[in-house]
């Protein structure tokens, strides 16, 4: 089943440069990753300091796998200095068909 992630971040004042350098440094390298289906990320046109990450994978296996690559820990480890607060994370599946009113 795809499974859908979205992470929400908010750079602590004068960070928004960091923040779309770390977040774009993970694009390519989570791309390459084994079920990775896309993984794009957005920033608030009214909020340089406010981006999003929407990412598509294969299902939650590839995912899980995906917060063990070198490359996320480093851009933690990152991101962690540079966040104004704990990034928000939401996990998604498809709705069924049946399930939709």
């Amino acid at each position: 089943m795809t499974f859908f992630v979205i992470a929400e971040f908010l750079a602590a004042p004068g960070q928004h440069d960091r923040l779309r350098t770390a977040l774009e440094a993970l694009i390519e390298p989570t791309l390459d990753e084994p079920g990775c289906l896309s993984f794009r990320a957005y920033a608030d046109p009214n909020d340089p300091a406010s981006m999003v990450v929407v990412e598509r994978w294969e299902n939650r296996q590839a995912f899980d796998e995906h917060l063990t690559t070198p490359h996320l820990r480093h851009a933690q480890r990152v991101l962690d200095r540079i966040l104004a607060r704990p990034l928000t994370l939401r996990t998604l599946v498809e709705a069924s068909p049946e399930s939709v009113p």
